[in-house]
């Protein structure tokens, strides 16, 4: 409960590169102009389970995993699991 406290009160430092845009838009298969937002919504569901493991968050919520660096908050990665 304490990892999900930590990622959610810094919900606002979430953020991406531009490689990270394409390599989550490539991975989920969406298309969204927004894609750091997809992800914070995904990140603020209730059902999402967010644990750390190493310099990593790593949030799971319906069928999606999302990667987030524990340090500078970047979204590193999303995959379908």
């Amino acid at each position: 409960m304490e990892d999900k406290k930590i990622s959610l009160d810094n919900i606002d430092r979430i953020h991406t590169t531009e490689m990270g845009v394409d390599r989550i838009k490539r991975n989920l298969k969406i298309d969204t102009d927004d894609v750091v937002e997809y992800c914070k919504n995904k990140v603020l569901k209730n059902q999402c389970s967010i644990y750390k493991q190493g310099k990593n968050w790593y949030c799971e919520v319906e069928n999606i995993k999302i990667t987030i660096n524990s340090y500078s908050y970047t979204i590193i990665t999303a995959h379908i699991v």
